[in-house]
């Protein structure tokens, strides 16, 4: 086992994977109540500085939302990936270890901190705006 790669069980990986799918699918679903709320906000308000703090959070849950689309794709490849070695490798792939997808999880990682200082921010607005 090398010190620069750490290896994991297949059914740990694909666990992980699907925990991450449904954090992804999570994420997506509140971006869209949250964008919900933001239309509320622009009904109520027209203050130019609330309508410019509103546009800086329109950017950014379009470009989260892209972020997840991207991440959730790399995730559902290295799931398929998973799969097809299982269906090829029935029985070897319960006992061999397979290189640890480190990438994945520090991306699932980044975006998940990214994601919560923005919703925090979101949620000042929020209690500022309604």
């Amino acid at each position: 086992m090398s010190s620069t790669h750490k290896h994991i069980y297949m059914k740990d990986l694909y666990f992980e994977l699907k925990v991450w799918l449904n954090e992804l699918n999570f994420f997506k679903e509140e971006i869209g109540f949250f964008e919900n709320r933001l239309m509320e906000v622009a009904r109520k308000n027209t203050d130019r500085q609330m309508m410019v703090e509103l546009e800086h959070f329109q950017n950014q849950f379009i470009r989260q939302k892209e972020v997840i689309d991207e991440t959730r794709h790399d995730v559902k490849q290295a799931e398929n990936q998973l799969e097809r070695i299982a269906h090829d490798q029935p029985i070897a792939s319960d006992h061999l270890y397979f290189e640890d997808h480190t990438s994945l999880r520090e991306t699932m990682n980044t975006f998940r901190d990214i994601y919560t200082d923005l919703k925090k921010e979101y949620l000042r607005f929020l209690a500022k705006w309604m």
